[in-house]
């Protein structure tokens, strides 16, 4: 009976082995196949790195790799938008932001000082570079904004910076990070430069471009008031204008006419009179008797038995009654 007890005993003692054993293999080849799998989702990238060198670039999707360290997988987030906040820090607590002057207090090209705050957007571009190109990429591209921020304020008038250069100025900053980007090849590409805030550093300075640009808005509206003055006037001045110009064309026509008429009038004359002379030249002078003397007294004397005629001098027979012999 002990030796069979004995029998059994071992005989389980071994089945108990035999199962841990396979249930130990079978957690670790769970393991080691877990291991060899690994996920990417649709925002991510995964650099997949053999003994340390960078073999390939997978994207989302189930992917496989090789176990106990000879392949290693990171994965970055490349179809993410992140930020850079200079001069403010958006507040983690709720609305509003904290004020960083360190950063955003510049000198102008005009030696004035202006505080500007900027809001700047980049992601990953390659995130092999991303990962091994340098050690703290995103420091290296905060330095970049900086300096390119300030080169660019350090080269604009103060009055641009506040009021109507702002544009201008987002666009250089993001042309010349860009630039400086492709040169230090870190995996980082800028995607927009927006200046949040432009304001003097002191409540008077702050005053007066206040004042600045409402005298700028008021000189505005008076120029737009001319020019709506100037559209609503200028066709009744160019209308106006038209009509004198067709009058006179009018009156033009009208003199050549007349005067054309009068030339024919003239050469048809001169035509008739070249025909007759002296018939014209008598009829001429009679035409210029009649004119001249038209309606005035000729007084005939007739006494001494020949006709003479008498000049219309009324005072010539006033006093007397009649002239001997004369009749009118």
């Amino acid at each position: 009976m002990d030796i069979k007890k004995i029998d059994v005993a071992d005989i389980n003692l071994k089945k108990v082995k035999r199962v841990t054993l396979i249930a130990v293999l079978i957690i670790i080849f769970v393991w080691i196949g877990s291991t060899c799998w690994y996920t990417v989702n649709d925002t991510q990238q995964a650099v997949v790195t053999t003994f340390g060198k960078v073999t390939s670039l997978n994207s989302a999707g189930m992917h496989f790799k090789l176990p106990f360290g000879i392949q290693k997988v990171e994965k970055v987030d490349v179809n993410v938008f992140r930020k850079i906040e200079l001069g403010y820090r958006s507040s983690s607590v709720g609305t509003g932001y904290d004020t960083y002057e360190k950063e955003s207090k510049m000198i102008t090209g005009d030696y004035n000082i202006v505080n500007v705050d900027f809001f700047i957007e980049y992601k990953v571009s390659d995130p092999a570079k991303y990962l091994y190109n340098s050690d703290a990429p995103e420091d290296i591209l905060t330095n970049l904004i900086q300096s390119q921020i300030r080169n660019v304020i350090g080269s604009e008038e103060v009055d641009k910076i506040l009021t109507t250069g702002k544009n201008e100025i987002q666009t250089r900053v993001k042309e010349l990070v860009a630039a400086e980007l492709e040169v230090y090849d870190i995996g980082l590409m800028i995607t927009d430069v927006k200046i949040q805030d432009a304001e003097p550093p002191t409540v008077a300075v702050i005053e007066a471009f206040k004042a600045v640009e409402t005298a700028k808005q008021i000189a505005e509206t008076a120029v737009n008031k001319a020019k709506a003055y100037q559209n609503a006037e200028l066709p009744k001045a160019n209308a106006e204008a038209d009509k004198l110009i067709q009058n006179a064309e009018y009156l033009k026509q009208n003199r050549i006419n007349d005067a054309t008429k009068m030339i024919a009038r003239f050469e048809a004359m001169y035509k008739e009179y070249s025909n007759n002379p002296g018939i014209t030249k008598i009829r001429m002078y009679y035409e210029a008797i009649s004119d001249v003397l038209s309606g005035v007294k000729i007084y005939i004397d007739c006494s001494d038995g020949t006709t003479q005629k008498l000049l219309p001098i009324d005072n010539f027979v006033q006093g007397t009654s009649s002239v001997n012999g004369g009749a009118e």
